[in-house]
């Protein structure tokens, strides 16, 4: 795997990692033939530098992906919209995860699974997709404003 992306060290960073590990929701943006941006919300597993998420085999989102792999993902923001965190990156459809991958996702999702486990869930949400991430960009409020930190390979 490739270094991280984000700095522990840097608190901006440290803030957006939180969010990432932590967030249910990200909002998965693709590119079709005609150059229009699509907007789908998706559950995501983060490791730095690199995001897995689940999609149906067929739909038009993985069909985007297959053709033009460059997406973006974005976090909602806090009600005032101080707190934004966006990661662009290439997308590629994958092979089955790891087990570890699986356990993490599948705690991540516990409660929102409800009654369905992980293995249901995964016959429908069949195909894994990992972005692999070249940025990420984060807002947060600071005592001058809007701080904006900017991640990218080291």
């Amino acid at each position: 795997m490739t270094a991280p992306l984000l700095d522990p060290a840097d608190p901006r960073h440290d803030h957006a990692a939180a969010r990432l590990a932590a967030e249910a929701i990200a909002w998965l943006t693709t590119v079709d033939d005609d150059a229009r941006p699509h907007s789908v919300p998706v559950w995501f597993l983060f490791t730095d530098p690199e995001i897995l998420l689940f999609s149906r085999p067929d739909t038009r989102k993985i069909a985007r992906i297959r053709t033009r792999p460059g997406v973006c993902l974005s976090l909602d923001t806090a009600v005032s919209g101080t707190d934004v965190v966006l990661a662009d990156g290439d997308a590629a459809l994958s092979g089955e995860p790891a087990p570890a991958e699986l356990r993490a996702f599948g705690e991540k999702y516990r409660d929102m699974l409800g009654d369905q486990d992980l293995a249901g869930w995964r016959q429908v949400f069949a195909q894994p997709v990992r972005v692999r991430l070249h940025r990420i960009v984060a807002w947060h409020a600071g005592p001058d404003g809007l701080e904006r930190a900017v991640a990218r390979p080291r």
